[in-house]
């Protein structure tokens, strides 16, 4: 099936959009008001009646538990089973051995040259290069059962030394693949910056940044439920986010016809990219079902995903920016060590940071080198942003620390390099194609929202009056990637069914995970074809259903998924029209032809079923945002006080405005903990030290600052429905915000995520030995 084109339409659906992409509001009939439905996923949600993939009830089910590696990295010496198996009710254990030259090797997200070499099986075969690698699996009557048994697995393991740092570990002789270097990738995006160019800069500055490893925490960790159908079919049931993915994974593992898996999602309690991929234990607990013929059922744990579920960020950078004597900037130079744990399944998504080194700003000369390098330490793979909170945050904090050194107010330093409207679309340096942005107006409506001028003056008055809670202001301005850029996933299948009662079905290879799909797609596809909501379902996450998808993640569900869905109206009110016959109208469900007037269910009923189904591309698209953080910080306890946080954003035309500020709240708590609390610490033997939300810190209702929402709307030009992604935004924008606000009030650029009261002191101390 052929992918329908990208037209830029301009009037459709009740939508009225500019021809260009100047700023505006989405208008809608009078008659909007039957559109909205509220959410219907709140009142079984919020009273405990979703259903989860632990609720399911399915007869025969066994549990299964993973037997984990204590040791970082070393040589798999032997795993004895015999205690588990004569547990009572453990039915089966196996190892690799037991799978002998079947162990399957876990898919890698985006292949990236190197990873081919180093590739993961399921179960550890003769290594293990991190704590938490699954080495066997126990399957039993029960969970409890199955852990018991996984509890009387006995292993041993010859210890190698563990590499922790990836710069480090690239250095080093130790190889976690015997003759191959640790150093997976190194990619180059645009052209290394000439020396001449170093030195004719008026200032040159140089930060050196640490991203810590965070954990994604959904509220409902992985889960999987596979069942052997009768008819030599495989149901499986899988909090996910690409039910498509997986079940194509799942089919090539098995040698099968996709078709004979069917992969369904239920409600999924959270995601933020850790659960779009093909991991381990599915692979494993797929194929105990199968050998068994029985279903098996695997719910990780909270203790179990801090240690073992795929975690992210995880970088050393090193950045350089040169300026004129004007602030106007003239050269960036991005390093980067990204590390992706033993093994480099999800190796790709450091290269988002170097692709997108240039940030929004009109920097002639931008470089920017990214090595992956394989540590002792758990996966990395996508978490909300996937590359790009790494890049603002080395850019954002780098433009302050040339701020600082011109004496420039940090808001005028970056009015004053921003890539102006007329210039787009853009291309930056690193070859990465902008599409639309009016930076300068996110950040005026920022700064006026935050009341940038009364706080610059409180931080004069306070600093006069000395005192131990000096106060400061941080900025981050940011472009965000939403949708992907490859081809073959930059498009999205959507079918529409009228039936003949009247009943709209819309089906889209999306899956939610919390972005209330089942009202806003419902909502977007009534909207677009003027009749109620109620009349509208959606039917997403299930491979019977919806036989194509790419799926949800990286901020395109609305972008391309809504786009398609709205395409596939659009389509279907021109079949309804052809049916009618010469001439014919349509206005709000209702087709006229000939003085005769039918609606979209009496022409469902007269002939053939009203259907429009398609393949419908939707290109990458740049979201962008503006973000003001106001800070204090107590220099006796070390402990920040965030006053007030203002979070501008444009994703283009919002389908729902009140669903979009969720989902820029839930990301803006993200980046609050990324930027205070979050870390997965290890230590110097490559130990995991946080095993439970006592270690591992995630902000509270308590910690939530006073929050300012504004936002933009610059269309996005390469679609009718002209929506960019704004899931990713807060997380991106906050970091670099607050912790630019904390340097600026303590005077210490040296300051690492994240910033706990003790990172918080040493700053102080430092500072004050400054002085001193």
């Amino acid at each position: 099936m052929g992918v329908r084109g990208m037209e830029k339409l301009r009037e459709v659906g009740g939508f009225v959009l500019p021809a260009d992409s100047a700023p505006v509001s989405v208008r809608v009939p009078d008659a909007a008001a039957s559109w909205r439905l509220g959410r219907r996923e709140d009142a079984r949600l919020i009273t405990g009646a979703g259903r989860y993939v632990g609720d399911l009830d399915v007869p025969g089910c066994l549990d299964a538990a993973f037997v984990r590696s204590r040791v970082p990295h070393g040589r798999l010496v032997a795993v004895d089973t015999s205690a588990a198996t004569a547990t009572d009710g453990v039915v089966a254990a196996w190892t690799a051995a037991d799978l002998g030259d079947e162990v399957p090797l876990v898919p890698v997200y985006l292949a990236t040259p190197g990873s081919a070499h180093r590739p993961c099986p399921a179960l550890a075969v003769d290594r293990v290069r991190y704590v938490g690698e699954p080495i066997a699996v126990v399957v039993g009557a029960d969970r409890y059962v199955a852990e018991d048994g996984a509890d009387a697995v006995r292993v041993d393991i010859d210890p190698l030394p563990a590499l922790v740092d990836p710069g480090e570990a690239a250095a080093s002789a130790v190889q976690l693949f015997d003759g191959l270097d640790n150093v997976v990738t190194d990619m180059e995006f645009g052209d290394p910056v000439p020396d001449e160019v170093w030195q004719r800069a008026a200032v040159v500055v140089e930060g050196v940044y640490r991203q810590p490893r965070l954990v994604p925490t959904p509220m409902e960790p992985r889960a999987l439920l596979a069942v052997p159908e009768e008819d030599g079919r495989l149901t499986v049931w899988v909090s996910h986010q690409a039910p498509h993915r997986l079940r194509d994974d799942l089919a090539a593992d098995l040698k099968w016809d996709p078709e004979r898996i069917r992969v369904r999602v239920a409600d999924s309690g959270g995601g933020f990219g850790s659960k779009s991929g093909t991991y381990a234990e599915y692979l494993v607990v797929v194929r105990l079902a199968l050998r068994l013929g029985r279903p098996v059922r695997w719910l990780e744990d909270r203790a179990e995903s801090l240690l073992a579920s795929p975690q992210g960020r995880g970088q050393n950078q090193r950045v350089r920016l040169a300026a004129d004597a004007d602030g106007r900037m003239l050269a960036l130079d991005l390093e980067v060590d990204a590390d992706v744990g033993g093994y480099p399944v999800g190796a790709f998504v450091p290269g988002e940071t170097g692709r997108a080194a240039a940030g929004v700003y009109r920097t002639p000369d931008v470089h920017a080198r990214v090595r992956t390098v394989v540590t002792t330490t758990a996966l990395t793979t996508p978490y909300r942003g996937a590359g790009r909170p790494e890049q603002v945050y080395a850019v954002e904090r780098t433009v302050d620390l040339l701020a600082r050194r011109l004496g420039m107010d940090p808001a005028e330093l970056r009015r004053r390099n921003l890539v102006p409207p007329e210039a787009f679309p853009y291309e930056s340096p690193t070859g990465r194609w902008f599409d639309s942005g009016r930076y300068e107006q996110a950040l005026d409506l920022a700064l006026e929202l935050a009341d940038y001028a009364h706080w610059r003056e409180e931080q004069r008055r306070r600093r006069e009056a000395g005192g131990a809670w000096p106060l400061g202001v941080g900025l981050c301005m940011f472009a965000e990637r939403s949708g992907l850029e490859q081809k073959e996933v930059a498009q999205e299948w959507a079918a529409i069914d009228v039936a003949p009662g009247g009943g709209v079905v819309a089906r889209v290879g999306t899956c939610a995970t919390g972005q209330s799909h089942e009202t806003v797609f419902a909502e977007l596809v009534a909207r677009t074809l003027g009749v109620p909501a109620r009349q509208v379902t959606l039917v997403e996450g299930d491979t019977a259903e919806v036989p194509q998808g790419v799926g949800t993640y990286g901020s395109r569900s609305t972008q391309v998924g809504g786009s398609a869905l709205h395409r596939a109206a659009l389509e279907l009110i021109e079949e309804a029209k052809r049916r009618a016959g010469p001439g014919a109208s349509y206005a709000n469900g209702v087709v006229t032809a000939g003085g005769r007037s039918r609606t979209l269910g009496e022409l469902a009923a007269a002939g053939e079923p009203l259907r429009v189904e398609g393949v419908y591309a939707a290109p990458a698209a740049y979201a962008f945002g503006a973000y003001v953080a106001v800070v204090e910080v107590d220099t006796e306890l070390g402990v920040v006080h965030v006053l007030r946080l203002v979070a501008v954003d444009d994703c283009g035309v919002r389908l729902d405005d009140e669903i979009v500020e969720d989902q820029v709240r839930g990301a803006v708590v993200q980046g609050l903990g990324q930027a205070l609390y979050e870390v997965m610490p290890y230590d110097d033997e490559g130990r995991p030290q946080a095993a439970d939300l006592l270690g591992y810190l995630l902000p509270t209702i308590g910690e939530l600052p006073p929050l300012t929402l504004g936002s933009t709307v610059t269309p996005n030009p390469n679609t009718a429905l002209g929506a960019k992604g704004t899931g990713e935004a807060g997380c991106i924008g906050t970091p670099p915000a607050v912790v630019n606000a904390v340097v600026d009030a303590l005077g210490e650029p040296g300051i690492q995520l994240p910033l706990t009261p003790e990172e918080c002191r040493r700053a102080v101390a430092g500072r004050e030995a400054g002085v001193r």
